[in-house]
C-alpha cells in the first residue's frame, strides 16, 4: 500500500485522465478508471482510495449515479466532480448526493491542487476522529464495565435506560467502585456523546477554588484572579457535567447549583452578566447522601435535583462472582501495554483473589494486576506472584474468606465446578442462594450445571427446589 494519499481518475477521456494522472502523481499515488464500472473494480481492490476525481457524463453509468454507489459501498472516499456541462443545478445536485466539491472543465490545475489537498485533510481529519471514536467507546463505554453478577446487570440496566435522556444521575458506592467510569458510559451512550464530557472532584479543593472552577471568575474578583476564567459550567456546555464526591461542597456553592440545575443560568464569581448554560449534571458520592440531609449536612431540595435516577455501585466482595472476569480483563490490557506474554491465572492464584475482601475495591485490583503483570516471570501468574500484603490477608481469615470456597489445583474449569457445587452444598442445595453467593444469576448457574453436567447436583435439591 502507497504512503502517499491515494487519488482515482475517471474519466472516459484518455487525454483527461493522462493529464490529471500527470498533474497529480507527484504528490499523490494516482490511479485511473475509464468508467464507473471500472472505478468500482479499483475501489473494491483497493478501498483504501482516499479521494475520487470523477468525470460526471460519462457512457453507461454517468458521475451521479458512480457517487452514488460509491457512497453506499466506500463511504469514506471523498468525491469531486468533474464536468464541461457546467451548471448551478447541477453543482447543487452534486453536493446533495454527497459530493465534496464539483469543478468544470477546462481544469484549472493550481485550483484543482489546492482542492484535493484540502479534500485530503479533511480525509484524515475523519480518521482521526473515527479513531479517537473508537478509542473512547473502549476506555469508556458499556463494554469496559465488567460484571455478571446480579447487582452489575442491574446497572448496565438503568445505564443503558438513562442514557439516552436528559434526566440527572446519581452514582453511589465505595470508593474505587468505578463511579467515574459509569458516568463516561452514560455520556458516550447519551445524545450529548459529541460533547464535552468534564469532571470536577469536589473534595479536593476549598469552598472558594470550588466555587470559581464551578462557575468561573472575572479578573480582579478576588486576590489572585488576574484574568477572567471560564468555569466548569461554561466549559460543559452542550456535554455532560460530572459532579464526584457531591456530598463535600459547601452549603453556599449548594444554594448555587440548586439555582443552576433549576434555571440553567449562573453568574461567574465577581461578575453580573447572566451565562445560560445546556448541561447534564451526573454527581457521585461514597457516602449515604440520604443520611447527610438526615443530619442536615445537605440540602433536601438538591438532593431530589441530583437523584432523578440513582445508581448503586456495590462494593467488589458483594459481587466475587466478578473477580475472575475483572481479573482476566486487567491481564490482557496490562500484558499489551508492558509488553509481555502471560496465558492466565492458576487456580490457586485465582482463588486468593476471590478470597481477598478488597477493600479498595475495582481499583485496588486493577492495580493488583498492573504490579502482578510487571513483576511477573513467567507464563502464568501464580499465588507467588499474588501480593505479600493479600497473601497474608486470607491466610490471617482462616485461608479463605467465608464468601468463597477453597479453590484446588486442577484445570480452570475442574476449578470452577468445584466452587459450585462447593457453594451448593454449604447452600443445602438451594441454587437461588447459591447463585447470590457466588455472584451469578440463577439462569447462570443453571447453565453452568448444564455445561459441566452436573446432573449429580439434583441429589443436593430439596423438594421444593426440585419442583421450581
Amino acid at each position: 500500500m502507497s504512503e502517499k494519499p491515494v487519488i482515482l481518475v475517471v474519466d472516459d477521456d484518455k487525454n483527461t485522465r493522462d493529464g490529471l494522472q500527470k498533474a497529480l502523481q507527484r504528490h499523490y499515488a494516482v490511479r485511473t478508471a475509464e468508467s464507473a464500472e471500472a472505478a468500482l473494480a479499483v475501489l473494491a481492490a483497493e478501498p483504501d482510495v482516499d479521494v475520487m476525481l470523477s468525470d460526471l457524463r460519462m457512457p453507461g453509468t454517468d458521475g451521479l449515479a458512480l457517487l452514488r454507489r460509491m457512497n453506499a459501498q466506500h463511504p469514506q472516499t471523498i468525491c469531486i466532480l468533474l464536468t464541461a456541462y457546467g451548471s448551478v443545478e447541477t453543482a447543487v445536485e452534486a453536493m446533495k448526493q454527497g459530493a465534496y466539491d464539483f469543478l468544470t472543465k477546462p481544469i484549472n490545475l493550481d485550483h484543482l491542487d489546492m482542492l484535493v489537498a484540502r479534500a485530503i485533510k479533511s480525509r484524515e481529519l475523519e480518521k482521526k476522529v473515527e479513531t479517537l471514536e473508537v478509542q473512547l467507546n473502549e476506555k469508556f463505554g458499556m463494554d469496559n464495565i465488567i460484571g455478571e453478577s446480579p447487582a452489575m446487570r442491574q446497572v448496565f440496566e438503568i445505564i443503558q435506560q438513562t442514557a439516552p435522556t436528559q434526566a440527572a444521575v446519581l452514582i453511589q458506592g465505595p470508593s474505587g467502585t468505578g463511579k467515574e467510569l459509569v458516568a463516561q458510559a452514560i455520556h458516550r451512550l447519551s445524545t450529548r456523546a459529541k460533547g464535552p464530557f468534564v469532571a470536577v472532584h469536589c473534595a479536593a479543593l476549598s469552598p472558594t477554588l470550588l466555587e470559581s472552577e464551578l462557575f468561573g471568575h472575572e479578573k480582579g474578583s478576588f486576590t489572585g484572579a488576574t484574568a477572567q476564567r471560564k468555569g466548569r459550567f461554561e466549559i460543559a456546555d452542550g456535554g455532560t457535567l460530572f459532579l464526584d464526591e457531591i456530598s463535600e461542597i459547601d452549603p453556599v456553592i449548594q444554594v448555587k447549583l440548586l439555582r443552576v440545575l433549576e434555571e440553567h443560568s449562573f453568574e461567574r464569581v465577581g461578575g453580573e452578566e447572566t451565562i445560560k448554560t445546556d448541561i447534564r449534571v451526573i454527581a457521585a458520592t461514597n457516602r449515604d447522601l440520604r443520611a447527610y440531609v438526615d443530619q442536615g449536612k445537605f440540602r433536601e431540595d438538591l438532593f431530589f435535583r441530583l437523584n432523578v435516577v440513582d445508581i448503586l455501585l456495590p462494593p467488589l466482595c458483594e459481587r466475587a462472582g466478578d473477580i475472575p472476569l475483572l481479573a482476566d480483563r486487567f491481564l490482557k490490557e496490562y500484558c499489551e501495554r508492558n509488553g509481555k506474554r502471560i496465558e492466565g491465572l492458576t487456580p490457586d492464584a485465582l482463588n486468593l483473589l476471590t478470597s481477598y475482601a478488597w477493600p479498595g475495591n475495582v481499583r485496588e485490583l486493577r492495580n493488583t494486576m498492573e504490579k502482578m503483570v510487571v513483576l511477573s516471570r513467567s507464563d502464568r501468574l501464580s499465588a507467588r506472584d499474588v501480593p505479600l500484603n493479600i497473601r497474608e490477608a486470607v491466610r490471617g481469615h482462616g485461608a479463605v474468606s467465608s464468601r468463597a470456597p477453597v479453590l484446588t489445583s486442577g484445570s480452570l474449569a475442574d476449578t470452577e465446578r468445584r466452587k459450585i457445587m462447593a457453594v451448593l452444598e454449604k447452600n443445602g442445595g438451594n441454587r437461588t442462594r447459591a447463585a447470590d453467593e457466588l455472584g451469578i444469576s440463577r439462569r447462570t448457574l443453571h447453565r453452568k450445571l448444564r455445561d459441566y453436567k452436573m446432573q449429580q447436583t439434583d441429589e443436593l435439591m430439596t423438594d421444593e427446589e426440585l419442583k421450581a
